[in-house]
């Protein structure tokens, strides 16, 4: 062979080699292909509002006190679980006290009176009885025994008088634990603490209506709660009252919570 067509042969076998590289560096990479076993499940819809939505509780109360004063006790911090009917806040009330351990000493003293005035009554008609008794068999003259009657009435008149002394200070004694009641605080029903507003020693304020002052204690009820979240229009033929639906938040993404659902219009309340 001469080494004319041994030099072609070489430089032919080179372009191919090179050909053949080109081709394998610029081949089209295959598709990745992912298989999966086909099963039957559920079809949901899923919403997802562009407004943020609120959980709310089924029953909240915002308390405070009817009037103002410094806050004496504070029976519970936030996060604290209440029974109906427990103490939450106390404010200073000494000056009521006082006048409340007054009027139980009036009406204490009142009774005694009613004791030593009704005994006196009773003691005037057993006379009244005798002098007409006197009277009758000649004794005594009428006017005697008119005059002992009316001791009686009056005697008895007086008595009348004690109890109702007893009832006038008893009716103080209420009115002066009413007061107290305006200075104390109890829990409505069973719940959670979820803010407190001030601490002992504090002047707490009372909310008048129309003054947005913020309360002295926030109590919920959760054990119900429910989420309120509003909806676009186009979403709304999809959503009625009853449906069951399925609740995923932000702050806890593997976790879901069932519901039902319960619409409600944003222009009228009587949807």
């Amino acid at each position: 062979m001469s080494p004319l067509i041994r030099r072609v042969l070489i430089a032919l076998a080179v372009i191919a080699v090179i050909v053949a590289a080109f081709w394998w560096f610029s081949r089209p990479k295959p598709v990745v292909v992912v298989v999966s076993e086909i099963e039957r499940g559920k079809v949901e819809s899923s919403i997802a509002n562009t407004r943020a939505g609120t959980v709310e509780a089924c029953q909240r109360t915002k308390l405070s006190p009817i009037m103002g004063g410094r806050i004496e006790v504070l029976a519970v911090k936030e996060g604290d679980r209440v029974k109906k009917g427990q103490l939450l806040m106390k404010l200073w009330n000494d000056d009521q006290q006082a006048q409340s351990t007054l009027a139980m000493a009036q009406v204490t003293t009142a009774r005694q009176r009613v004791n030593e005035a009704c005994a006196q009554a009773r003691n005037a008609e057993r006379e009244a009885e005798r002098q007409t008794s006197l009277r009758e068999r000649g004794f005594v003259s009428s006017s005697r025994e008119d005059s002992a009657r009316t001791e009686a009435q009056a005697k008895r008149a007086g008595c009348e008088g004690a109890r109702a002394d007893v009832a006038q200070f008893q009716a103080k004694v209420n009115a002066t634990r009413v007061e107290q009641g305006r200075t104390v605080l109890y829990a409505p029903f069973d719940g959670t603490i979820a803010k407190i507003v001030g601490e002992v020693g504090e002047y707490s304020t009372p909310s008048p209506p129309g003054v947005p002052t913020p309360p002295a204690i926030d109590l919920i009820d959760d054990s119900c709660l429910y989420v309120e979240a509003p909806m676009d229009e186009v979403d709304a033929p999809k959503i009625h009252t009853g449906q069951p639906v399925r609740i995923i938040l932000d702050a806890l993404p593997r976790q879901s919570f069932p519901g039902k659902g319960q619409t409600r219009c944003a222009l009228c309340s009587g949807c």
